[in-house]
């Protein structure tokens, strides 16, 4: 998929052919594109919160001072965590504004608060795309190196013929995959992924497992696809949606999750954030265990495979160039993680303390240790997609090194 990884920020405009983004998400959707909204509120005359938000499957951005949304994501953030901003339509109004720096709705504060490409799907009567202040302004739009396709001649809304039909729908995902077609840092590598944690069945009921939540290493596997990587994700049971773009292959225990990443190999990269269960039970009862008296069941309980041992340890060209491991410790954090690391075999490991009270485990932050041989060195607590985005530029950064 042309847009595999991708995460486009739409913002729609008001105008008529405000109708057309609802399928533009489809067609970016059907390349393996994320699409987050803003629907401005005059776009919201023509087309509403709940068809944005039931085609993109996320949250619908509206409102600059809506205290829950700037909180939970904000205007900086929605324009950092995309690759892309597709104005669609952008209507004289948008345009002027941006040609002008002005920022006083989520939209235009968004605009103005990027370092993105941004591509333009002008709209509006043939009268104003011909004024002269539109005209200026879009010169001004493109010398800032503003991107834009169309409009189109044909029939208008308003009657009228000419100039102003914003471009359709294919012909915006056109431009937009033209202009994401730079190869990223990761292109023509191969990355493996675990995330989440494994259940390990007692009986047809019941299982051990532990609350991780998967967050970060499907934040992982996202952030190594964007920068070009072709990325399995190999996914324990979690209530997370599928990345799109991703191969995924979902599992439920720990031997199905060594098999797995077995079957993913060979890989560049293999970074190994799932929480994965030390035990199982040695045999699964057939039928649910039942109480007997006030005695619980004996559980006998045996070892699991040792993924991140096992990948680190292959021989010659079946071990990946770079192995990362993941380390949840409550105490000694450092010095835990850093014997981890030489036990293990692994390149990298990358730590944390989830202890009561930090929130990290099944929470939208962390704060890690990067434990490699050259010591250890500290990420203050961010998000985990900040987290994902540093520790994959760091793996483009080391791969090139060692090809050079």
């Amino acid at each position: 998929m042309a847009l595999r990884g991708k995460r486009v920020l739409l913002i729609i405009g008001g105008g008529i052919a405000a109708y057309k983004a609802l399928d533009l998400i489809r067609r970016l959707k059907e390349r393996g594109a994320k699409v987050r909204a803003i629907l401005t509120r005059g776009g919201t005359e023509f087309v509403t919160p709940l068809s944005v938000g039931a085609l993109t499957e996320d949250t619908v951005y509206g409102e600059l001072f809506n205290l829950t949304d700037e909180a939970a994501m904000g205007h900086i953030q929605l324009s950092r965590d995309a690759d892309l901003i597709v104005v669609a339509p952008a209507t004289a109004d948008l345009m002027a504004k941006m040609a002008g720096g002005i920022a006083n709705d989520l939209a235009t504060t968004a605009l103005l608060a990027t370092d993105k490409p941004v591509l333009l799907a002008p709209s509006m009567n043939v009268r104003m795309w011909e004024h002269k202040a539109t005209q200026r302004n879009l010169t001004m739009l493109q010398a800032d190196g503003i991107h834009v396709v169309g409009p189109n001649e044909g029939d208008m809304a308003c009657g009228e013929f000419g100039f102003g039909r914003m471009a359709e729908p294919l012909e915006i995902v056109a431009a937009v995959e033209s202009i994401v077609q730079i190869p990223g840092p990761l292109a023509g590598t191969r990355a493996l992924v675990t995330a989440g944690p494994t259940h390990e069945p007692l009986d047809p009921v019941r299982y051990l497992a532990n609350r991780s939540s998967g967050k970060q290493g499907y934040a992982i596997a996202e952030a190594l696809a964007r920068l070009g990587a072709e990325t399995t994700l190999v996914a324990g049971p979690t209530r997370l949606e599928d990345p799109l773009g991703l191969e995924i292959l979902h599992v439920e225990t720990a031997q199905q999750m060594l098999a797995a990443c077995e079957s993913a190999l060979p890989a560049d990269v293999a970074i190994f954030a799932a929480a994965v269960a030390d035990w199982r039970a040695d045999a699964r009862a057939n039928t649910k265990i039942k109480k007997s008296g006030t005695d619980a069941p004996a559980l006998k309980l045996v070892q699991n495979p040792d993924i991140l041992a096992t990948i680190a340890g292959l021989d010659g060209t079946q071990r990946p160039k770079l192995v990362v491991g993941f380390a949840a410790e409550t105490d000694n954090v450092i010095e835990n993680a850093t014997q981890k690391r030489t036990r293990k075999g692994c390149d990298w490991l990358v730590a944390n303390d989830v202890s009561d009270g930090t929130g990290i485990m099944g929470g939208d932050e962390n704060e890690v240790h990067l434990i490699t041989a050259s010591g250890a060195e500290h990420w203050p607590r961010t998000r985990k997609t900040d987290v994902a985005a540093r520790l994959a530029t760091m793996v483009a950064t080391h791969l090139k090194g060692a090809a050079a």
